[in-house]
C-alpha cells in the first residue's frame, strides 16, 4: 500500500470512528491550558484535572501566578509527576508572560519556548488547540501510535522527525484534529500494553497487527 493511500485510510477512519477529537485537559482560557499542558508532562490528564481547579481559582491570572511562589504552588500540584520542577516553571512561565508578552499567551513558537517548562511538544498543543494552527504535538502516544500503524518509518526516531513525516501526509487543515485522533486512538485503543487490535477498524492496514499475522 502507498504511503497516501495509508493515511488515507486512517483518516477515513478516525473521522467515522472519533468525530469529536479535542483534548481533555479542562481549562476555560488559553492561561489555564498552558498550565495544564505544562503540568501534563509525564503525567495523566485524570491527574492533572483533580488538581487544577484549585490552582486555577488561587491564581487566576498570569499575575497573580507570577506574584506567588513556587513553594505556594507546590502544595496545588504536589500530587504530579516532578512537582517542584513544575512549580518553578509555573511561577517563571507567567512572569515571563506578565513582563515580556503583556500577560497574553503567545501564538508562536518561537515565543512560546522561550517561556519555562515550554518545550516544542507543548508549544504545539498551545498552537494547535488555542489558536488552530497546523502544528502536530508528538507525545508518548502520537509516536507509539504513528510507528505502529506505518505511519512513519522506522528511521523517525524522534519526536520531531516523526512531527516532519506527520505533516508531510496530513492535510494541512486536519493537522490539529489528527492529533488528537492519534492521542485519543493510543489512549483507548492502541494502548502501550495490551493494545486492542481486535477492536481496531484500522487492523487491515495497521502494519503492527499485518506483522503479528505473519508471525
Amino acid at each position: 500500500m502507498r504511503k497516501q493511500e495509508l493515511y488515507n485510510r486512517a483518516i477515513a477512519y478516525f473521522k467515522q470512528a472519533i468525530p469529536v477529537a479535542e483534548t481533555e485537559l479542562h481549562y476555560e482560557n488559553p492561561f489555564q491550558l498552558l498550565i495544564a499542558v505544562i503540568l501534563s508532562a509525564q503525567c495523566t490528564d485524570k491527574r492533572v484535572n483533580m488538581i487544577t481547579p484549585p490552582l486555577f481559582e488561587a491564581c487566576p491570572t498570569p499575575e497573580a501566578l507570577a506574584n506567588t511562589t513556587p513553594e505556594v504552588v507546590y502544595e496545588y500540584i504536589r500530587s504530579v509527576s516532578y512537582p517542584n520542577n513544575k512549580a518553578k516553571h509555573l511561577v517563571g512561565m507567567a512572569q515571563m508572560l506578565v513582563k515580556n508578552f503583556q500577560s497574553e499567551v503567545p501564538n508562536t513558537l518561537e515565543d512560546l519556548i522561550k517561556l519555562p517548562g515550554v518545550g516544542r511538544k507543548t508549544a504545539n498543543v498551545i498552537q494547535s488547540v488555542v489558536f488552530n494552527k497546523a502544528a502536530m504535538a508528538v507525545d508518548t502516544h502520537v509516536f507509539r501510535v504513528s510507528h505502529r500503524i506505518g505511519l512513519v518509518p522506522k528511521t523517525c526516531t524522534t519526536p520531531l522527525a516523526t512531527e516532519k513525516y506527520l505533516v508531510k501526509y496530513i492535510p494541512k487543515e486536519l493537522i490539529p484534529t489528527a492529533h488528537h485522533w492519534l492521542i485519543l486512538h493510543g489512549r483507548y485503543v492502541c494502548t502501550a500494553r495490551n493494545p486492542k487490535c481486535e477492536e481496531c477498524g484500522l487492523n487491515g492496514i495497521c502494519k503492527e497487527s499485518l506483522n503479528s499475522k505473519i508471525k
